[in-house]
């Protein structure tokens, strides 16, 4: 017979005795410790699902592009003229490529970054410009001096005036010198201003007439400028119509260009004087910038290694005051690579959040110097590359 003690072996029910049942003091302080710890090991936890971590590595670049990388920009600079700015590519191998102009295009704007007109065109200008190789000490002034205070008196009275602005500092501007004067005293015995009056040559010193030089937008020098009576209108962005000259600085050449200027007045009608027919001008003519900005848009194709993209302003026949430049700049798009679509953009961002905050960070951003001109003023805008 089963006894009692054997039956209760195979409770699966027993009891807890009491006095396991009874709380005391130090398994409460046990128990809000562990209850502690587990609660900041959850958080800890929690916290490294939660955050994103960034890891860096070296990979092959597989892409389709090859050896190179396309770099696609859309910059404005309201205070850098279409004239001089200049976009430059170099790199840690050697690769140097200055004045890029076959993916460039260059809109002139005005200082709100309003477009002021079509699309700028620098044109094909000589590797060397050409100066009288004979400099006479005793060269004498035959051009008129201009001032703020009869500028447009001289502009509005004779059909063409051209001007040279200049600066006493600048190297070209002294190589010019002489030839400019004597090119002046030949018009001038040629086409007399008080008998002929169709043709005058003048200068402005743009060290005494700061005013006057910004009002053309000149930012280098010398720039010679061509001013035809009844043409040279401000329009509602306040900029002006004329031109600049981009040829050879020796006498002869200076010469022959303002005879081509003036055999092509027409006597009848001076509003016509727009209008030059000799070839030879043309190619050493060219519309002035319309406004003191300019927008740079297009793309460069780059070696996959360290590098730099460089927006300045160059010339190699002009000087430039570093101390007047200003080269603030609105980035519109600063994008490398093949252009993803927005469609394809989107659903990334929808799978990963977290790439809008990388992505096209540059695009919208101002650089603006809003000092006075001074020392500080950057030269140029330099957009570091490293690519591998």
């Amino acid at each position: 017979m089963i006894s009692a003690t054997k039956l209760k072996s195979v409770d699966f029910y027993r009891k807890i005795p009491r006095d396991l049942t009874e709380a005391s003091l130090s398994g409460a302080g046990l128990s809000i410790v562990a209850a502690l710890v587990m609660m900041f090991l959850f958080g800890m936890e929690l916290s490294s699902y939660m955050s994103v971590s960034t890891s860096t590595s070296v990979i092959v670049d597989k892409s389709s592009d090859g050896d190179y990388l396309r770099i696609d920009f859309n910059i404005s600079f309201p205070a850098l003229s279409c004239e001089f700015a200049s976009v430059d590519v170099s790199d840690v191998l050697g690769t140097n490529r200055l004045n890029i102009t076959k993916t460039v295009r260059k809109f002139s704007i005005d200082s709100n970054l309003r477009p002021t007109g079509a699309e700028f065109h620098s044109g094909t200008v000589a590797n060397a410009v050409k100066h009288d190789d004979e400099v006479d000490e005793e060269s004498v002034e035959g051009s008129f001096s201009l001032t703020t205070h009869n500028f447009d008196k001289y502009v509005h009275q004779f059909p063409v005036t051209i001007v040279n602005f200049y600066a006493p500092w600048c190297s070209w501007c002294q190589r010019l010198k002489p030839s400019w004067e004597k090119t002046a005293k030949i018009m001038k015995e040629r086409y007399d201003p008080e008998m002929d009056g169709r043709i005058i040559l003048a200068k402005v010193d743009c060290t005494q007439e700061g005013d006057l030089c910004r009002r053309n937008h000149i930012q280098g020098y010398p720039s010679i400028r061509i001013f035809r009576k009844g043409s040279d209108l401000r329009s509602e962005h306040g900029h002006h119509e004329h031109e600049s000259y981009y040829g050879d600085r020796d006498t002869e050449s200076l010469v022959k260009f303002m005879e081509d200027l003036v055999t092509s007045l027409p006597t009848e009608s001076q509003k016509l004087a727009l209008e030059d027919k000799s070839n030879a001008a043309d190619n050493a003519k060219r519309p002035a910038p319309s406004a003191g900005g300019c927008r740079v848009e297009g793309y460069v194709r780059v070696k996959k290694v360290p590098g730099n993209l460089i927006i300045s302003a160059r010339s190699d026949a002009h000087s430039f005051d570093a101390s007047q430049m200003n080269m603030s700049h609105v980035i519109n798009n600063l994008s490398f690579g093949k252009k993803v679509t927005p469609r394809a953009m989107s659903d990334v961002k929808l799978l990963i959040p977290y790439i809008g905050s990388s992505h096209d960070r540059l695009n919208g951003r101002s650089f603006i110097n809003t000092r006075d001109l001074g020392a500080n003023v950057t030269v140029s805008s330099i957009f570091y590359m490293k690519n591998l």
